[in-house]
C-alpha cells in the first residue's frame, strides 16, 4: 500500500461519495420497492430510528401518531437520530471552513463499554477520529483552528500539512476513504455541545436539549462532502442513560425540519450478507397512521458469530517499562465465519507510543506471539524521535491475527510496542494513554453486492479504507467489566526536582568538560608524535 504525501492525492481520481445527504431509509426501500419516496432536493431533514431487541416487551400502542406530532411511550429500544442540513444554513465560520475541503468525516466514540445491536454494530477505537480530503490547490488553514473550537482538547492540531497523516490505499484512482487522518483521545463531547447551543440553537429550547443529549451518545459521526453540499451528524444511543427506556414527544417543528420516526426490530435475514428489518415508519405531517414496513438490506457491519468469538479484552503486560507489550486476550472459539476470512486487529497508538515495524517483520516474534503479519502501517514512525519532536498525532496500526490451530482456553496476541521520550515533570513519572484497539474478521463478500444501499452503512472508520469495498467485517465485542476502554501507563521521566536536576546538571558539566579535556590531549599526543618532537626537551627530533 502506498501512503501519499500531504496534498498528492488527486480528488479527481476518486469516486463520489455514497452518502447522500437526502437520504433517511430511501436506499433500502428504494432497493425493495422500485420507487422514489420523497423530493432529493432538501433543506434540513432528520431521521430518528428506534430498535428494539427480542427480548424488549414491544406493543403498537406504545406508539401515536397524530400527523405533526409522534409521540413515543415507556419504549426500550436502541436509537439512532441523524440530521442533515445544506451547507449555507450553518454557521459562517463552520461552512467557509468546510469550503476548503473536499470532504470530512468526524467519528467520536465514547470511552464507555458498550453492547451492540444491529444493525449499529460498526465501531473504532474511542477518541476523535477525523478524515478528510482537501480541495486540490488550496489551503486547509481554518481546519484546525475550528477543530480545536468545536471539540477543544489538546492543541496537537496546529495545521494540516503536519499534524494530519496520509491514509494508505488500495489504489489511487478507486480509493474509497479521505486521504488524512488525525486522532486524539476525548473523554466527552462537552465543548461540541456547548458550540451547538451557543451557535446554532441560539433561544431555541429543545435544540439546546437535544444537544446537551450528545454528552450521553455512545458514538457521534460527522459528515461532509462537496457533492452533496450537506452536513449529516449522527448520534446513536444504546438506550436512555437516564431511565432506560424513552418517554417523548416528537414534533416537526411547524414543518421547518422534515421528520421520519421508524420504529423497528431485527427479523431473520435470508442471506448471509444481508440484514432485515421490520416494524412501523411514519413521516411528520404527512402520514396520519403508521405505515407497516419489512425491508432487507446487504450490509458490510455484523456481530461475530458465536463460533468465531463474541469478546476480547486488552491489557499491558506487567511489568511495563519503556517497551511494553500490549496483550489481547481472546476466547477459544474463534473459527472463521467463512473459509476466507482473517482476524485483524487495528490499533489507533497516539504519538507518545509507536511500533517497530522492523521488529514486526520477524517471523519468529510474529509467531511466537501468535500474530500473522502487518497489513498496514502509517503515520509517525520515527523510531529516535522524543515525543515532543513529533508533530503528527501518532500512528495507525493493521495487524492480521494468527489464532494457534489447537486452542481449549482462551489464547493471547501479544502486540510489542515502545514509548518515546516524554517531557520532564516534577516527581519523575507522567502519565500517556491508549485506546483499546478493535478486533474483527475481515471476509468477502459476492461480486455484485451493493453495500451503499445499506441506509445505516457507516464507512471512513480508519480501517475499512484498507479493505476492498465489498469486504464485510465481523465485529468481537470489548468486555471490560464496566470499565472504560482505555489503558493508562504510567512512564518514567527526568524528575525536575530542583535538587537532583542540579546534580544532573553538574554532573554533565564535568563529564563534558574531562571528556574534552581528554579528546585534547589524545590529539596533541598524536601532533607531537606525527612532528617528531623529543620527549621533555621541547625540540624536534633531527632527521
Amino acid at each position: 500500500m502506498k501512503t501519499p504525501k500531504f496534498g498528492q492525492r488527486q480528488i479527481a481520481d476518486r469516486k463520489p461519495s455514497t452518502r447522500a445527504s437526502c437520504d433517511l431509509y430511501s436506499r433500502a426501500r428504494l432497493v425493495n420497492t422500485g420507487t422514489n419516496h420523497g423530493n432529493t432536493k432538501c433543506t434540513m431533514r432528520e431521521r430518528i430510528t428506534f430498535v428494539h431487541g427480542a427480548e424488549d416487551a414491544f406493543d403498537p400502542k406504545q406508539l401515536q401518531i397524530q400527523h405533526d406530532f409522534f409521540h413515543i411511550k415507556s419504549l426500550k429500544a436502541a436509537r439512532e437520530d441523524r440530521v442533515t442540513a445544506s451547507l449555507y444554513e450553518l454557521p459562517q465560520e463552520l461552512w467557509r471552513a468546510l469550503k476548503q475541503c473536499h470532504e470530512l468525516h468526524v467519528r467520536w466514540v465514547s470511552e464507555r463499554p458498550f453492547p451492540s445491536i444491529v444493525p449499529f454494530v460498526s465501531t473504532t477505537s474511542p477518541g476523535l477520529h477525523i478524515s478528510f480530503t482537501p480541495i486540490k490547490d488550496r489551503s486547509a488553514d481554518l481546519l484546525c483552528p475550528l477543530l480545536l473550537k468545536v471539540f477543544g482538547g489538546r492543541p496537537k492540531c496546529t495545521i494540516p500539512e503536519d499534524t494530519f497523516t496520509g491514509l494508505p490505499v488500495l489504489s489511487e484512482r478507486f480509493a474509497s476513504s479521505a486521504a488524512y487522518q488525525y486522532y486524539e483521545l476525548l473523554p466527552s463531547l462537552k465543548e461540541l455541545v456547548t458550540y451547538i447551543q451557543q451557535k446554532v440553537c441560539a433561544d431555541n429550547v429543545l435544540c439546546k436539549g437535544r444537544a446537551d443529549a450528545l454528552n450521553q451518545a455512545e458514538y457521534v459521526d460527522i459528515d461532509y462532502d462537496t457533492i452533496s453540499q450537506s452536513l449529516v451528524i449522527s448520534a446513536f444511543w444504546h438506550s436512555n442513560a437516564t431511565t432506560g427506556s424513552w418517554d417523548e414527544q416528537i414534533d416537526n417543528q411547524g414543518g421547518s425540519v422534515k421528520i421520519e420516526v421508524g420504529v423497528l426490530a431485527n427479523e431473520k435475514a435470508t442471506r448471509p450478507e444481508e440484514l432485515s428489518l421490520g416494524g412501523f415508519l411514519a413521516v411528520l405531517g404527512e402520514d396520519i397512521k403508521l405505515n407497516p414496513t419489512l425491508f432487507s438490506f446487504p450490509s458490510r457491519h455484523h456481530l461475530s458469530p458465536p463460533t468465531s468469538g463474541t469478546n476480547y479484552s486488552t491489557a499491558f503486560i506487567q511489568p511495563i517499562g519503556l517497551h511494553p507489550t500490549l496483550r489481547l486476550t481472546l476466547p477459544p472459539s474463534t473459527t472463521p465465519p467463512a473459509p476466507d476470512c482473517a482476524l485483524h486487529s487495528y490499533l489507533t497508538l497516539p504519538s507518545s507510543l509507536f511500533p517497530d515495524r522492523y521488529q514486526l517483520s520477524s517471523q519468529n516474534l510474529l509467531a511466537s506471539n501468535n500474530l500473522h503479519s502487518i497489513r498496514s502501517l502509517s503515520g509517525e514512525t520515527d523510531l529516535e524521535a522524543p515525543n515532543w519532536a513529533v508533530s503528527a498525532w501518532g500512528s495507525a496500526l493493521l495487524l492480521e491475527l494468527a489464532p494457534p490451530k489447537t486452542r481449549s482456553a482462551q489464547w493471547h496476541a501479544d502486540i510489542p510496542l515502545h514509548l518515546r521520550y516524554l517531557l520532564p515533570t516534577n516527581g519523575g513519572s507522567t502519565n500517556t494513554s491508549i485506546p483499546w484497539p478493535i478486533i474483527f474478521w475481515a471476509c468477502s463478500s459476492d461480486e455484485g453486492t451493493k453495500m451503499n444501499t445499506n441506509p445505516f452503512d457507516r464507512v471512513n472508520l480508519g480501517y475499512d479504507g484498507l479493505f476492498g469495498p465489498r469486504t464485510m467485517y465481523y465485529h468481537l465485542q470489548p468486555t471490560n467489566a464496566g470499565q472504560q476502554l482505555v489503558e493508562d501507563l504510567k512512564v518514567p521521566v527526568l524528575d525536575m526536582n530542583e535538587a537532583k536536576v542540579k546534580w544532573v546538571e553538574a554532573g554533565t558539566v564535568v563529564v563534558v568538560l574531562l571528556g574534552f579535556l581528554w579528546v585534547c590531549w589524545t590529539l596533541g599526543r598524536v601532533v607531537a608524535k606525527d612532528f617528531g618532537w623529543e620527549k621533555g626537551t621541547g625540540r624536534r627530533k633531527k632527521d
